[in-house]
């Protein structure tokens, strides 16, 4: 193809070459006119056989890819922005082809290029926000296929960590919706599980055990989906220091129950979903003067103190509650204290 358009370009480089000579008289008086005749024409021909595919083919082909690269919400908003700019361009050229020539020739020409082109880039740009709106408006309606999952192309995306795997109230969380978007357990996590899960210790290998037990079940009944990533992360040895690195580089969201881990990663501007302070939220708020009934297990650190323990786990302090060991109290609260372990309670016997 582009070798027929050069042998074109070289056609009409001779024709013009032969025009523009007899227009303007070029070599008729000269003794060697023949000559440099041929010699012009020959350069013209060589000029167009070798420009003619730029100025053509060269930026259709261009043009071509360009619009193919785009999506079809791209063309469209290109489309219409094109047009908006034309017509403005039109009303805005109506009163300026009034000027006196050359400027009313020229001045209306401009504003339709600079406008269209303007609004062109301009929707384009703001292509998302504009069938957005037209969308909230109902001029259109973006079609969803039957099963499509209605969740945004946003959707979170968490990393977990192997606290919050070993920990086990991952699994209740994500069935009680209160997790959405996708987990993202990356492989150097479950090689840390398997290491547990291998542990001499008894302890460590059964919550290892237990641990990949709840990531099996998730990744197979869990409405939240699951998703191993292979990402070594080579240059980072440390594991805490990768599911940083990971959870920035894909969602600035980490799920963990590692004190440590929780203040590097808010340090570095990740997001942390720590399943302990999730506990500690939707405990039930207990204020001063409230009655409670608790069973007091133990002496407490003072002289004289009694411990007891709610059903979350929070731990009361009764004062001279030690006589009352192994009996249930009814108790009175006399002040809440909130610390990084958790939440103490003290209360003193109620009088009756």
């Amino acid at each position: 193809m582009i070798r027929n358009i050069r042998l074109l370009g070289a056609a009409l480089g001779g024709l013009v070459g032969l025009a523009l000579a007899a227009s303007a008289r070029l070599f008729e008086e000269s003794p060697m006119g023949g000559p440099l005749l041929i010699a012009w024409v020959v350069a013209w021909i060589v000029v167009g056989f070798a420009i003619l595919p730029y100025l053509t083919v060269v930026p259709a082909i261009w043009l071509i890819r360009q619009i193919q690269q785009l999506s079809t919400a791209e063309f469209v908003t290109a489309v219409v922005g094109l047009l908006l700019g034309l017509l403005m361009g039109l009303l805005l050229g109506l009163p300026l082809a009034l000027f006196p020539a050359p400027l009313g020739t020229w001045l209306p020409i401009g504003v339709s290029l600079f406008l269209g082109l303007g609004m062109l880039g301009l929707t384009v740009a703001k292509r998302d926000d504009l069938l957005v709106a037209a969308e909230a408006i109902g001029l259109v309606r973006r079609p969803r296929l039957d099963g499509e999952r209605t969740t945004t192309t946003g959707d979170p995306r968490i990393v977990v960590d192997t606290s919050a795997i070993i920990d086990g109230r991952i699994k209740d969380i994500v069935e009680s919706g209160f997790v959405y978007g996708t987990l993202v357990v990356p492989k150097f996590v479950l090689e840390e599980l398997q290491h547990i899960a291998d542990s001499s210790d008894t302890l460590r290998r059964n919550r290892g055990r237990r641990g990949l037990e709840i990531l099996a079940q998730m990744q197979k009944d869990s409405p939240t989906p699951i998703e191993i990533v292979d990402e070594p992360l080579p240059d980072i040895a440390e594991v805490d220091a990768k599911l940083v690195a990971l959870a920035r580089a894909r969602s600035k969201a980490i799920l963990t129950n590692d004190y440590n881990l929780n203040r590097v990663a808010e340090l570095q501007g990740v997001r942390v979903l720590n399943v302990n302070s999730l506990a500690n939220a939707v405990k039930p708020a207990v204020l001063p003067g409230e009655e409670l009934r608790v069973r007091v297990i133990q002496e407490g650190k003072e002289a004289g103190q009694g411990v007891g323990f709610l059903d979350d786990g929070t731990m009361i302090v009764v004062e001279g509650g030690v006589r009352y060991i192994d009996k249930d109290l009814d108790v009175s609260v006399t002040r809440v204290l909130q610390t990084v372990a958790g939440r103490m309670i003290f209360a003193q016997p109620r009088l009756d």
